[in-house]
């Protein structure tokens, strides 16, 4: 028998060690490891990285509530968010509007934070690197 994970990795092309600040004062995240491609055994290839992208973030992977979350700058300036959304289920409405709240600083509401016939608290939210959340209150679905 087999074991599957899949685990989000986010590429924010200059920007991840904001986005990592963010996440740790929103989500309460903790870093569990954070390498910089300058501190890589293996340098990379001639040309893969723009100029100034050594210190850049080549991998961390931080806890979120338990989940993993991966994130790099990647080897590029385009970074980019398009067509996924993270879903983050929370216990209760304080801490949904908590978080939700916390991530729409310099970011796009989507849609507010309110209750739904599928939640008793769900909104989606865009943050200032252009990451999809949409943070839920489980509820009961109707029959």
């Amino acid at each position: 028998m087999s074991t599957v994970a899949i685990t989000p990795y986010l590429f924010f092309g200059g920007t991840c060690e904001e986005a990592i600040e963010l996440y740790k004062e929103a989500l309460g995240a903790k870093v569990q490891m954070l390498m910089r491609f300058n501190e890589s055994p293996d340098p990379p290839p001639e040309g893969c990285l723009p100029p100034g992208f050594d210190n850049k973030v080549m991998h961390a992977s931080i806890e979120i509530d338990g989940q993993l979350l991966m994130v790099s700058d990647g080897t590029d300036e385009k970074g980019g968010f398009s067509g996924v959304s993270i879903s983050l289920t929370v216990s209760d409405e304080a801490d949904c509007r908590r978080k939700f709240d916390a991530l729409a600083v310099g970011g796009t509401v989507t849609m507010p934070v309110g209750k739904t016939f599928f939640s008793p608290c769900f909104g989606m939210v865009r943050d200032r690197f252009g990451v999809a959340w949409m943070v839920i209150v489980p509820g009961e679905m109707p029959a």
